[in-house]
């Protein structure tokens, strides 16, 4: 394994908060939602017990051609539009990167299922020759992974990881290996997710893991109050160019941060709920510590994955302390951003790494009461100003998949 660290150079975010990664952080910091509710016909059509959800604040179609978007799934719009405001943010010269040395990879909880029910339609109502030939690229899991690919002519390997809500974050994991065996220079990675639709919503719905806040979106999603009664689904993407820290040197590259380790496992557990025992989560975050020779009393800050659900939000916090005490301050960005599914824990780690860089910890909002079960210090209200070295993003996914990712200052 090379010994080079892996570092951040670049950053691009489509959310429910805004089209690009400042208004992302900047409705973070001011505490804003991104949730609202829905005015689909299908939400009154199918009688959905849950009308909310955290939608894009700017839609891909006022980003792309008409001509590119018809050609793409929601989620891959997504994944091209925050890849290629990642590279610009990396800036990179007209010589850029040997396509042979440039990777990419980009994970999805569900990838294309609006373009495969879509296109169902299509075929129950018309037949044949109204399915588009474009189909099976659109729905395709590793679609917004492809895209990026082909758009920045990525040699080293494209990659499409899909670990339900741990995706994005098992796609930096991905890319810190590939980055720290030498097989690539630089790794766009990131995670996408797009699909809310009526499949989706009521299949959330009746295992009961959404919130019924319909009457008071902006304060449904409640991660760690007393309250909550489960996720908001979100959609969004978050993308960010990684690079070996001898090639960003070399090319007198801006550092955000590096990513100094990554922890995966998974709890064996139950296909949808968490260890209660926070076991395999901990250990997670004891890899992504090892693996970047970091102490555990020297964490300051953890991003949660702070879903708002009554099982979750706690055992998390029980892993936090057993993997690295009670010093570390928390947040959960889900309470604005609602659930983005496969591109959480991305986006999240946008977030982790600009705490890091301006050293400002967004504040979780809704939190009115905090369960007795939780026994961290838990930034609320306000932002909080601190001067952060080592933080850690969490992120768990319906399958017992657990990951882990260790930021630290450049």
């Amino acid at each position: 394994m090379s010994s080079s660290d892996v570092v951040v150079t670049g950053l691009g975010a489509t959310t429910p908060l805004g089209g690009d990664v400042e208004s992302t952080w900047e409705g973070l910091l001011s505490g804003r939602s991104g949730v609202s509710t829905l005015e689909a016909d299908w939400v009154e059509r199918f009688d959905l017990p849950v009308k909310i959800a955290a939608q894009l604040a700017v839609d891909p179609t006022e980003v792309l051609s008409r001509v590119e978007a018809r050609r793409l799934d929601r989620s891959e719009q997504v994944a091209l539009i925050a890849a290629r405001q990642a590279w610009q943010d990396a800036s990179f010269g007209d010589d850029g990167v040997e396509p042979e040395r440039l990777g990419v990879v980009i994970g999805t909880g569900i990838g294309g299922a609006t373009t495969l029910l879509h296109q169902d339609d299509l075929l129950e109502e018309h037949g044949l020759r109204k399915v588009s030939p474009l189909t099976v690229p659109m729905l395709m899991p590793n679609g917004p992974a492809a895209h990026v690919g082909l758009e920045f002519t990525a040699r080293a390997g494209v990659h499409a990881p899909v670990s339900a809500c741990a995706s994005g974050a098992e796609g930096l994991a991905w890319a810190w290996r590939m980055l720290r065996n030498g097989d690539a220079d630089v790794v766009l990675a990131g995670g996408a997710e797009a699909c809310i639709a009526a499949i989706t919503m009521a299949g959330f719905a009746q295992s009961r893991t959404m919130s019924t806040r319909n009457d008071d979106p902006e304060h449904a999603s409640r991660p760690w109050d007393v309250e909550r009664d489960g996720f908001v689904l979100g959609e969004g993407c978050g993308v960010v160019v990684l690079e070996r820290e001898e090639f960003a040197k070399a090319r007198g590259a801006r550092v955000y941060a590096r990513l100094a380790g990554a922890g995966t496992n998974a709890d064996a557990h139950h296909i949808t709920a968490p260890d209660p025992e926070g076991t395999w989560q901990a250990k997670a975050m004891e890899a992504a510590l090892r693996n970047g020779g970091i102490a555990a009393s020297d964490v300051q800050h953890v991003n949660a994955h702070a879903t708002s659900t009554q099982v979750g939000d706690v055992t998390e916090t029980v892993a936090v302390r057993k993997a690295v005490g009670d010093q570390p301050v928390l947040t959960a960005p889900k309470s604005m951003l609602g659930h983005l599914l496969g591109a959480a824990g991305a986006v999240e780690s946008i977030a982790t790494i600009l705490s890091i860089h301006h050293g400002l910890i967004p504040p979780t909002t809704n939190l009115k009461e905090l369960d007795p079960g939780v026994s961290l210090d838990v930034v609320a209200g306000e932002p909080r100003k601190m001067d952060l070295d080592i933080a850690i993003n969490d992120s768990f996914g319906f399958g017992g998949h657990n990951v882990a990712l260790a930021f630290t200052s450049p």
